[in-house]
């Protein structure tokens, strides 16, 4: 018999609006109205000015390991500005961007890095899980909460946030076959920083884009410019508007670059140099967008300065509410983890409490 080729979708595209100069396609161009470009504009510079508030304050020793988000704003607000509050977010460890437009508390969002269990439990009322560390163990929680909605009829979608690296692990795959085969309304987020730790993105596949992966799982995907603001905005709805009327699931993957290191216990000039990083400021995105902002009349120094001081007043508030929930009792933990506490549990607790009476340390409650 003849060999015969076999047909298979060839729609993967790259999305890219405003490109590097600022200088955007006016054929794609989303036409957002100025309160909603002052609004993605705001987020943005609020998760860039978050990020270097908790480095701050994990240097200070204030708060515990740290994994920085600079470079990667336009990935986090683009992909949540328009979700709503009945969708389902499904995060890793490096989306501050999102808990906050969600609705998590600045102080909610540094207990979790101070290393207080009261930092993992979700605001009330906000459908986010956990904030998840192990590398792509959330993603199975997206096919599940998102067949979930559609078995139950509901027309909301969940979305789901991984880095490169995590498309390399057996959690990605199980995620995505699921959602292809339950047609499941989920929106798989990769954002390629470039960098898993010190893994670079040229070590994780050989393929040319990780959005071709797609294919494999018989749904859709794209790949767009993570530092253009506008094409993930624009491909994320786009996604969304397609889950909701029943058409399935897509894998976005957000091209960027962690501009600093994988966590503050990570050296990064270890593994990559400093030409490299150079070329990735170059396409900042917040910079990106001020430039368009500003030449579209949106936006001048004075509305930026406000803007600015408005952020930083919620993030001095967030950080007082964080502190003033530090005072704990540090045997706490030894209370949560069983219902009825181990015998060895209760006779290392008893040594703890005489350690801290031997050091003179006061506990309140």
């Amino acid at each position: 018999m003849p060999r015969k080729k076999i047909k298979v979708s060839d729609k993967l595209e790259y999305l890219q609006i405003l490109d590097e100069k600022a200088r955007i396609d006016e054929s794609l161009d989303p036409e957002l109205d100025g309160d909603t470009l002052l609004n993605l504009h705001r987020l943005m510079l609020t998760t860039r000015l978050l990020d270097e508030r908790m480095l701050a304050l994990q240097r200070q020793g204030r708060i515990g390991t740290y994994a920085p988000v600079r470079g990667q704003e336009a990935v986090q607000i683009g992909t949540c500005y328009t979700l709503r509050s009945s969708d389902w977010v499904v995060q890793s460890f490096r989306e501050p961007g999102v808990c906050f437009h969600r609705g998590w508390p600045i102080g909610s969002i540094l207990q979790f890095w101070g290393g207080y269990e009261e930092g993992c439990a979700v605001p009330e009322g906000i459908n986010d899980t956990p904030i998840a560390v192990p590398v792509a163990s959330q993603l199975p929680h997206v096919m599940g909460l998102a067949w979930g909605m559609k078995m139950k009829g509901k027309d909301d979608v969940a979305i789901g946030y991984v880095g490169d690296g995590g498309t390399s692990e057996g959690d990605f795959h199980e995620a995505l076959t699921f959602a292809g085969v339950f047609d499941a309304p989920a929106i798989f987020i990769v954002t390629n920083n470039q960098w898993a730790i010190s893994h670079p993105r040229s070590r994780q596949v050989r393929a040319a884009t990780l959005a071709q992966k797609a294919s494999g799982y018989g749904i859709d995907g794209i790949q767009v410019d993570g530092n253009d603001v506008l094409a993930v905005y624009v491909a994320t709805n786009e996604a969304i508007d397609k889950a909701r009327a029943g058409g399935g699931p897509t894998l976005i993957e957000a091209v960027t670059y962690r501009l600093a290191m994988h966590t503050t216990a990570d050296d990064p000039k270890k593994y990559r140099d400093d030409a490299e990083v150079a070329k990735w400021e170059k396409r900042d995105p917040l910079i990106r967008f001020d430039a368009y902002l500003r030449a579209k009349g949106v936006l001048d120094d004075k509305m930026d300065e406000e803007i600015r001081n408005d952020i930083k007043a919620t993030l001095k508030s967030g950080v007082e509410a964080y502190e003033a929930a530090r005072d704990v009792d540090p045997r706490d933990c030894f209370k949560y983890l069983y219902e009825d506490i181990p015998a060895e549990l209760v006779a290392q607790a008893a040594e703890f409490d005489e350690a801290l009476r031997h050091e003179g340390v006061t506990i309140g409650h």
